[in-house]
Parts: C-alpha cells; sequence; structure tokens
C-alpha cells in the first residue's frame, strides 16, 4: 500500500476528486427515485459519467504513487467517456420539454467523442499538436453552438416553467467555461512546453468538482424541482 507523504498535494487531490466522485455517484443513483419517468434518463448518464470518472481517478492516482507522473493517456481515457455521456444527459434534458431529432443525438454524441479523441491524438504526438487542438476547438465550439444557438436552445426557452431554462442556463455555463480547461490544458502541453509534475492534474481534479459533479447535481436538482412543479401544476 503506497503511503502519502503530507506535502504530496496531487495525491490528495486525486483522493479527493475519487471520494467527490463516489458521493456523487451514489447521490444521482438514490436521486432517480426522486424524479419523473422522463427525467430518470439525464440523471442516470450523469451518474454513469460520475461512475466512470471514479475509476479514471484511482488509476491516475495509482500511477502517480507508483512515479509521480501521469501519462495523458490516463486523463484521456475518462474523458472519452464521460464527457460524451454528458452531453448526451443535456441532450435528453432538453427532449424533457419537447421534441428533438435523432439526427441532433448523433451530431452531439460523435461530435463530443472526436472532439476528446482528437485532442488525445495531438497530446500523444501521433497527430500533429497544432492540428489537433484547431480541430478539438472546432467540435467544442460546435457543441456549444448547440446548446446556446441551436434547437435545444428553441425547445427550453419556449418550454412551460424557470426551473428547467434555469437548470439548462447553468449547465450551458459548465460546459462553457468548466469545459475551458482542457483545451487551455491542451494548449499549454501542446505549445507552452508544459510536463504535468503533478499541478496539471490538480487543476484537472479541481475542475471534476464543477465539471463532473457539479454538473450532475446541477441535473438532478433541476430534475426534482421540475418533478414537483409538474406535480403542482
Amino acid at each position: 500500500m503506497a503511503v502519502y507523504q503530507t506535502s504530496d498535494l496531487t495525491a490528495a487531490s486525486f483522493s479527493i476528486a475519487l471520494f467527490g466522485l463516489a458521493a456523487t455517484t451514489v447521490l444521482l443513483l438514490i436521486g432517480t427515485a426522486w424524479v419523473g419517468r422522463n427525467w430518470r434518463l439525464p440523471v442516470s448518464l450523469c451518474a454513469i459519467a460520475a461512475l466512470v470518472g471514479i475509476g479514471a481517478v484511482h488509476e491516475a492516482r495509482d500511477v502517480w504513487l507508483a512515479g509521480h507522473g501521469v501519462p495523458v493517456v490516463y486523463h484521456y481515457e475518462g474523458w472519452l467517456v464521460s464527457m460524451p455521456l454528458q452531453v448526451v444527459a443535456l441532450f435528453f434534458l432538453a427532449r424533457t420539454a419537447g421534441k428533438l431529432s435523432a439526427g441532433l443525438f448523433w451530431r452531439l454524441l460523435v461530435v463530443s467523442v472526436l472532439m476528446v479523441f482528437v485532442r488525445y491524438l495531438g497530446e500523444a504526438q501521433i497527430m500533429h499538436p497544432t492540428l489537433s487542438f484547431l480541430i478539438g476547438l472546432v467540435f467544442w465550439l460546435y457543441l456549444l453552438g448547440e446548446f446556446f444557438f441551436g434547437h435545444m436552445d428553441d425547445v427550453v426557452r419556449t418550454s412551460t416553467g424557470d426551473h428547467l431554462r434555469r437548470g439548462y442556463f447553468w449547465l450551458r455555463l459548465i460546459v462553457t467555461i468548466g469545459w475551458a480547461i482542457y483545451p487551455l490544458g491542451n494548449f499549454l502541453t501542446a505549445f507552452a512546453g508544459l510536463t504535468d509534475d503533478g499541478s496539471l492534474s490538480v487543476a484537472y481534479n479541481l475542475a471534476d468538482i464543477l465539471n463532473r459533479m457539479a454538473f450532475g447535481v446541477a441535473v438532478l436538482t433541476t430534475a426534482i424541482l421540475v418533478t414537483e412543479e409538474n406535480a403542482h401544476a
């Protein structure tokens, strides 16, 4: 069993992320009993995304404790699953307010997977870093465009009740502000020559509080409030 040093903030940040993701997963799974039937899917998808995060963070922590370095693959293997799940959860959240096409679903899913995968190719030196960064940025901007100006926004904006619109607003902010750390990290490693001495892992672990935990809790809170709102309507 590895023993933490008191000053090892990187290892501590992995544990904080691990415990927080575990608590979030349990809360979301329990929370599926508190929401309406059409809300169980987005809440469950967020729970699965948090569960995937647990495995990814646990692996990365073991690697850090073994050699005080985390190869980039340990970050991307979790993101490649959890970020598309969260995008799909946001799609089904908007879908509770109105009809959305299957074509939009598949576009969001494919683009979110490619966004993460292309960034990995660049950081792993399999693809030219500049090209990888630009393509990943375009994919992220496409997702934001759909969330802010596409049919999802139209459906939510014309829905009845304030809770869904407010929840969708905050979730879009998380995808905009919180997810910005990933292209930023990609930029620093690809162009600024940053090597992960633990500081980048700490930043990613702290970002998990917003990007995985708060995202899931926001979906659950929105689901509960909308369910209660519909029950009293």
